[in-house]
């Protein structure tokens, strides 16, 4: 910049020289002389010029010193107050880092929780299929099948009925084994149960693909239970041994619900054959009636003994009567001895009273009593 100032002041003093010179040619002095002098005056002027550069120079350091100093302290400044905010940012940021890692691990401890319980929740899963499978094996098969609805019926028959009251596996007379059979008194007599329920057209159904499919499986599950429950009513029901009525137990609700909805000819020829179809849950209802009526027939059995036990407490009643109205004769002697006690203690307080209100004169001789003698106050 001083460079510049320099460069345009030696312009300014080469132009004012010429102009002097041309000034000084246009005169009518001498031209030397003239121009010696016009030299001096440009030469002050020069030297009045590099005065002022000097000056300016001098002012242009100091500034530019000013200036340094001043951008030097603004650094300084800004630097210090960056390193400050750079450390309230990494303390900032250190403690979010820290409550987002407390965050985080708390969050995956309860995923870990949450995975754990899902882990859980998917083998109960996984062995109810294996239960489910294991189930759709035992009623593919007719024999397990039939053991299962056994098994379903003793259950049911054991919380419903006394011991007494029932037998499994049970042989006719005409060489047949019952399932189970509920003794009751006649009429109307043992009532057998068979669980052995044909389930292969019902699942066939189940697993079928269209409707005509599905119909066909229906068709055939009605017939396989008329047949079913004709072979009930041939084997099961013998007159004179078994009631004039069977039951046939159907280990399924679904089954239950299927043949009364949809098979309205299979519950006919049931009530024709007196051949009663029971689920679950009315075979539990059919066991509390029975129940009952067995309570009521011991109930019966028990009448005579249980008069001859009202004759004998009756007698024991009059007994106890008798004792009592000789007890009740006892308290009235009591009582009346109680009040002939009253009297006489009456009297004798009375006498007492007037022994003490007897005033005796002066002077009057004493009487005395002789023994047994007392005095008349009367």
């Amino acid at each position: 910049m001083i460079v510049g100032l320099i460069a345009i002041l030696g312009l300014a003093v080469v132009g004012l020289a010429i102009v002097v010179v041309v000034t000084m040619r246009g005169r009518d002095s001498s031209p030397s002389h003239d121009l010696e002098r016009a030299m001096a005056d440009l030469m002050a002027a020069q030297q009045a010029l590099v005065g002022k550069v000097d000056v300016v120079s001098q002012q242009q350091v100091a500034t530019s010193k000013a200036l340094t100093d001043t951008v030097t302290m603004s650094q300084q400044q800004l630097t210090k107050e960056i390193n400050l905010r750079l450390e309230a940012v990494h303390a900032s940021m250190g403690d979010n880092l820290t409550d987002s890692a407390t965050a985080t691990a708390k969050s995956l401890g309860e995923l870990s929780q949450r995975l754990e319980t899902i882990d859980k929740a998917q083998k109960t899963i996984t062995d109810l299929s294996e239960q489910v499978v294991s189930l759709q094996h035992v009623l593919d098969d007719k024999h397990a099948r039939g053991a299962f609805g056994e098994v379903q019926l003793n259950d049911i028959v054991i919380d419903a009925l006394p011991p007494s009251a029932y037998g499994f596996q049970v042989v006719l007379s005409n060489a047949r084994r019952a399932d189970c059979v509920i003794r009751l008194p006649n009429p109307p007599g043992p009532i057998v149960i068979d669980s052995k329920f044909p389930l292969t057209a019902y699942m066939a159904m189940l697993d079928a693909d269209d409707d005509a499919e599905r119909q066909r499986c229906a068709k055939q599950l009605s017939t396989d239970t008329k047949k079913h429950i004709r072979d009930i009513a041939e084997r099961y029901i013998i007159p004179g041994e078994t009631s004039d009525s069977a039951l046939m137990f159907i280990p399924s609700e679904a089954v239950y619900a299927e043949l009364h909805a949809h098979h309205p000819d299979v519950v006919e020829l049931s009530h024709r054959s007196k051949v009663y179809l029971v689920s679950p849950t009315t075979m539990m209802a059919t066991l509390t009636t029975v129940r009952a009526v067995l309570r009521d027939v011991r109930m019966r059995e028990q009448a005579s003994l249980i008069q001859v036990e009202i004759s004998v407490m009756l007698k024991d009643v009059d007994r106890m009567m008798d004792r009592v109205r000789k007890l009740e004769t006892h308290f009235d002697q009591a009582d009346r001895d109680i009040k002939d006690i009253r009297i006489s203690a009456n009297k004798i307080s009375s006498r007492g009273t007037k022994i003490e209100e007897l005033e005796l004169d002066e002077g009057t001789p004493t009487q005395r009593l002789a023994p047994g003698e007392s005095f008349d106050f009367d």
